[in-house]
């Protein structure tokens, strides 16, 4: 059996699960560990405290693992387990992801993995299928003001596949924090955003792009004009439907989050434009070559604005 680690928030766990779901198409038998967000863990969880939101999509189904497959793969918790898997560590079948792609996982029956598997080429083949499954719930919708949240969203999402939408997703927030900047900072330039709308344009002609982050007052500031839309109604656990509005838009530009990828990933609009960073954090270390390969069909650009 298969088991896959889920952590972290909304994007990671959508890539742990969709690559339960390659395991699946290959008649492998699958699973997910989701102990990872039990009370006591995250407890211990310094940094910030993150829920199961996987639940949050209408319907998602997927096989959890128990707690004695766990520890068939992993061994016991505590201190006799530590001691057991020092002396007979062959005996242990856990695959930590230490690289951007690990094509050997594939060849594996009995294994727990652990890691983000943030990779397109992972999953690249059964997107179709994930777009199916991966659905956000209107069905116990108990807003009907045409200002409520789930109204505008509706609306804007009728508007969107009309025209020649386009998603720019800004993250700044934690990106900010010294502890985050060191790695994640300095990669999504406004040379970079800057970059990536002219190739929109260059290749579209008008376009209205629609601005999602979590520092509006950033967008109010330097995104003016017709041309812009600031979505900033979808707050706390309905955060997520920026996800689904990004997936409607007919292009993407994305952040160096796996927030925004998800919402390209999820668009199925033919012809489709997508853009990310040639880098998703710093000291990360891939020649052009290497990274079309593994994000086929994406567009990638550098903090100085060039496309490589």
């Amino acid at each position: 059996m298969i088991i896959i680690k889920v952590m972290g928030g909304l994007g990671n766990q959508m890539q742990q699960y969709a690559l339960y779901e390659k395991f699946r198409s290959l008649g492998k038998e699958a699973g997910l560990d989701l102990s990872w967000f039990e009370d006591s863990v995250q407890q211990q969880n310094v940094l910030a405290k993150r829920e199961l939101e996987l639940r949050l999509f209408d319907k998602l189904e997927f096989r959890v693992c128990t707690p004695g497959e766990r520890e068939a793969l992993l061994g016991r918790e505590g201190f006799l387990g530590k001691v057991a898997r020092k002396l007979n560590p062959k005996g242990y079948r856990h695959f930590l992801e230490s690289g951007m792609y690990h094509p050997e996982i594939f060849a594996l029956t009995d294994c727990y993995l652990e890691g983000h598997w943030a990779c397109e080429k992972y999953y690249e083949d059964i997107l179709p299928l994930l777009r199916e499954k991966i659905r956000f719930p209107y069905s116990d919708i108990s807003e009907d003001s045409e200002n409520s949240s789930y109204t505008l969203n509706i609306n804007l999402k009728n508007k969107m596949k009309t025209e020649n939408s386009v998603s720019i997703h800004i993250r700044r927030g934690d990106y900010l924090d010294p502890a985050n900047a060191g790695m994640f900072g300095g990669i999504c330039t406004e040379e970079y955003y800057g970059a990536a709308e002219r190739y929109i344009r260059d290749r579209i002609g008008d376009a209205h792009f629609y601005l999602f982050s979590d520092d509006t007052a950033y967008l109010e500031k330097h995104y003016r004009g017709k041309e812009y839309t600031v979505v900033d109604w979808n707050k706390g656990q309905n955060s997520f439907y920026d996800m689904e509005l990004m997936s409607c838009c007919r292009y993407n530009i994305c952040a160096n989050s796996t927030f925004s990828f998800w919402g390209a990933r999820l668009n199925g609009t033919e012809g489709k434009i997508m853009i990310r960073p040639a880098r998703h954090k710093n000291g990360q270390e891939a020649d052009p070559a290497t990274m079309h390969e593994l994000w086929k069909d994406w567009v990638l650009i550098d903090e100085k604005g060039k496309v490589i």
